[in-house]
């Protein structure tokens, strides 16, 4: 069996160029699936049903289906509708774009708000008793105390869950975006040499995974130190 990377060297500017677009993706989506978790984590944690149980329907929802699914309905399905045809949204939605990234977003929006609600909830009873000695409005106490305390002890999960939506953006070549995926897809298909092409791109999602856990390790070791042991 002989393996020619010699095409993969001289194709080497369409990776990088998938990369960007890649890291494109992944930034919008993260950014815009962290503006949607936040309100829905304080609604996952809410004792009014009311409140509670809309966010809780929207969750099971997206984590209970495919994120393929969700991107087809978002990027295929939607065009079927005449409304949406003739709204002002569809210059948006005629974008392959805006659908990969709105449907990621709402994607990890789901699961973020999760790990979230979940962070919110084993605030030690400690933090919350001693603001309120100190007369903090409920307001106050989630936007000083809770929320960035919440925010800071869900890194480790949220590390975790920004490294499987960076390999979940591989779908977005499906929708004709050439994104890492995509790159690999147009070289197998040009040149018949599919296992050099992707072989390259999961070389790529390597280096980008390593980047990620490195760039969440010196994060939790900054904002995560009062947490860690004491030495005697």
């Amino acid at each position: 069996m002989i393996f020619d990377f010699s095409v993969i060297w001289d194709s080497l500017p369409l990776y990088f160029g998938g990369v960007l677009v890649t890291l494109k993706i992944l930034l919008i989506a993260l950014a815009g699936g962290l503006a949607l978790a936040i309100p829905l984590g304080l609604m996952r944690v809410s004792k009014s049903a009311w409140v509670n149980f809309p966010a809780w329907l929207y969750t099971y929802v997206i984590r209970g289906t495919p994120m393929l699914v969700q991107l087809f309905l978002i990027y295929y399905g939607l065009a079927q509708f005449e409304a949406v045809r003739t709204s002002f949204m569809w210059p948006y939605l005629s974008s392959a774009t805006f659908c990969a990234c709105l449907a990621f977003a709402i994607n990890t929006s789901a699961y973020s708000a999760e790990i979230l609600a979940g962070s919110l909830k084993a605030t030690p009873p400690g933090e919350i008793e001693a603001a309120k000695a100190m007369g903090m409005s409920r307001a106050k106490l989630y936007r000083r105390i809770l929320l960035p305390s919440a925010l800071r002890r869900a890194l480790p999960q949220y590390s975790n869950e920004v490294i499987m939506m960076l390999h979940t953006t591989s779908l977005a070549s499906i929708v004709t975006l050439v994104d890492i995926t995509g790159a690999a897809r147009t070289v197998s298909s040009r040149f018949y040499l599919p296992f050099e092409a992707f072989i390259t791109a999961g070389l790529f999602y390597l280096v980008l995974t390593f980047i990620l856990v490195r760039l969440f390790k010196l994060a939790e070791r900054r904002w995560l130190a009062y947490l860690a042991p004491r030495k005697a």
